[in-house]
């Protein structure tokens, strides 16, 4: 379901390196295992190649330190609230490889607290709509189609997410309930415009294309996105360097330009990702100058058994002008996790996460406390549960 990461080659490093978190969704889903019906099953459905699929994924963050607010974490901001962060259906005809020419195409569909990072930007009257807790967005509407060229090219067009770094919107294909700052901050969540992607051969892929920039449908000029990925050729090994820049009319940006790389290694049950990132941007109007982000994730997961899996974060993010978080500073988030599959469609993530910050002289805290007092740290514990439709 890890839809934006769309060649062979990066599929099989996401699978070898957190194949537990995408093992359990080959199951059916709660509707199947309770009715023994499967609307994948109708035979309509099944001759035109169309799949339907979904899930549903609540959580809480309880913050001991304060009642109103996580922030700067962002997808589960709510303190001690329960966040319904996203009901989401998908709808899809994904391309054959062969010898044919084949058309398909994906829309997703997704109501909840994560609708807002999702949403395609048009205007600052557009973004004033969206503002609210729940909402609804249609984060990826695109067609394919594969041209039998070479070993095989395909060309999507539409809106979709972002080839940019490791953890993504779509709750079952992360081991984490809450997001890294390099995620919430540092990276794009969608674009609107053609990648065309091409295997080189078994180990090397290409995607290439131009966007209309960061979350945004109506905009120029367009930005360059790309990704080249490796994987070994026993599978248990990934990398993937991928890049966006380009000039950002909407947010009064001159040039903006990120790159991600980030590799996997699977170790028998014990998988490793390390992700790097660097962005700027030049002659920002509304800071005058250059601004920079960068950081390091690294991620260490554990398969206990088919249903049983833990795992750890730690993160460095540098928002060096506070043009990101908000505040200039060095932060730091080491989270601790367990994905536990009671039944074939049922996810349980709990964790627990610190977070810290080394700040600029006189610097303020971005975080707070009951009655609003700015802090430099805070601690939180909290999960979600993933029902797979």
């Amino acid at each position: 379901m890890n839809s934006n990461k769309i060649s062979r080659s990066r599929l099989v490093a996401l699978t070898a390196s957190l194949g537990f978190t995408c093992s359990a969704q080959a199951d059916g889903g709660m509707v199947e295992g309770l009715t023994g019906f499967n609307i994948n099953n109708n035979a309509t459905l099944q001759s035109l190649g169309i799949h339907v699929d979904g899930w549903v994924e609540v959580g809480i963050v309880g913050n001991p330190r304060t009642s109103t607010t996580n922030e700067p974490i962002t997808f589960a901001s709510g303190a001690n609230d329960v966040n319904v962060n996203s009901t989401y259906l998908v709808i899809e005809r994904g391309v054959t490889a062969g010898d044919s020419w084949d058309l398909g195409f994906r829309a997703d569909f997704l109501w909840g607290s994560d609708a807002k990072f999702t949403t395609a930007y048009v205007n600052d009257n557009f973004d004033q709509n969206w503002t609210s807790d729940q909402n609804i967005a249609m984060p990826q509407a695109y067609a394919e189609l594969y041209a039998p060229i070479g070993s095989g090219v395909t060309l999507k067009v539409g809106h979709f997410y972002t080839l940019i770094g490791w953890e993504v919107v779509t709750a079952p294909d992360n081991f984490f309930y809450t997001h890294a700052y390099t995620m919430q901050y540092g990276e794009p969540f969608t674009h609107a415009g053609a990648l065309i992607s091409y295997d080189i051969n078994d180990n090397i892929s290409v995607t290439a294309g131009v966007t209309s920039g960061w979350d945004a449908v109506l905009q120029e000029p367009a930005n360059f996105l790309g990704a080249v990925s490796y994987t070994s050729d026993d599978g248990n090994t990934g990398v993937t360097v991928s890049l966006i820049s380009g000039d950002e009319t909407r947010t009064n940006l001159g040039n903006r330009t990120l790159y991600s790389i980030v590799a996997t290694h699977d170790m028998g049950n014990l998988h490793y990702v390390i992700q790097h990132d660097n962005g700027f941007t030049q002659d920002s109007t509304a800071a005058g100058g250059e601004n920079r982000w960068y950081g390091i994730n690294q991620y260490l997961t554990y398969d206990v058994s088919d249903t049983l899996a833990g795992g750890l974060r730690f993160e460095w993010f540098r928002d060096q002008e506070g043009s990101r978080v908000g505040t200039a500073a060095n932060y730091f988030a080491a989270t601790a996790g367990v994905n536990w599959d009671p039944i074939s469609w049922l996810r349980l993530r709990p964790e627990i996460r610190y977070d810290w910050t080394e700040l600029s002289s006189g610097a303020n805290g971005p975080f707070q406390d009951d009655s609003g007092n700015p802090q430099s740290d805070q601690f939180t514990i909290g999960g979600s549960l993933i029902i797979q439709l």
